[in-house]
């Protein structure tokens, strides 16, 4: 995967209501020189504030579009504009300024457990350098807090229960104030109970922040906390 960590050699500016905006969008994932086609004719606009839900079977073409939104991933045909900027063929200048901008949550958590719960919060805001030290662990403590985690903040994550654990990946992904939040299948390791809580400060910081999320899950426990559902089969948009 593309490090986010790598800093872009100048500052873009981004200005739209459509956060993502995707017209005839194709993709192939090319093994020994056989190109094989994930995403067919996808069309999507995503505008800001909403908070989506993808679903689909297992396959069908959900993370792969979840890492082209993200800019972690490059497409070649079609047209895949984030805040307002075209993604297809982009340097990658762009893909990295866009990168910073989007807050990302995965079903794995991804922390580092050499760090407490507020050092990987704060290792996000590494990207920001508009922020010193003092201020970015000032607002990795109040996201913890947020979430409800303020009691847990020196805690590292072999310490933190899957719940606990997701709720940090979810500090870490806000923290920033990103514009787009993406969550490829959060609630996955979680019981019930937990996965609701999760799904449900997510959707509240976020509309707090004015953010757009986009979820992908399997989850048919939490389609209710969307306000539009989308599906992917066989790499193709069937409910938009």
């Amino acid at each position: 995967m593309i490090a986010l960590t790598e800093k872009p050699t100048k500052d873009i500016s981004f200005d739209t209501d459509k956060v993502v905006d995707i017209q005839n969008l194709d993709f192939y994932f090319s093994n020994n020189n056989i190109e094989k086609q994930i995403l067919f004719d996808i069309n999507l606009v995503l505008k800001k504030g909403e908070v989506l839900i993808m679903k689909g079977p297992s396959g069908s073409g959900k993370t792969t579009l979840l890492t082209l939104m993200g800019a972690l991933r490059s497409a070649t045909h079609g047209s895949l504009k984030v805040f307002g900027k075209e993604l297809v063929k982009a340097d990658n200048n762009l893909l990295i300024q866009t990168r910073r901008n989007i807050g990302y949550i995965f079903q794995a958590h991804n922390l580092l457990k050499s760090l407490t719960a507020r050092q990987n919060v704060q290792m996000s805001m590494e990207l920001h350098p508009e922020f010193n030290s003092k201020e970015a662990k000032q607002k990795s403590i109040e996201m913890l807090t947020a979430v409800g985690l303020r009691d847990r903040i020196d805690y590292y994550p072999d310490n933190l229960s899957g719940g606990q654990k997701q709720r940090v990946a979810i500090a870490r992904a806000l923290v920033s104030h990103p514009k787009l939040v993406l969550a490829d299948e959060p609630t996955a390791a979680l019981d019930s109970k937990s996965g609701r809580d999760v799904v449900e400060i997510m959707q509240k910081l976020a509309k707090e922040q004015g953010c757009t999320i986009l979820i992908v899950t399997h989850d048919d426990r939490i389609l209710d906390v969307a306000e539009r559902i989308i599906e992917l089969e066989d790499g193709r948009l069937v409910g938009n």
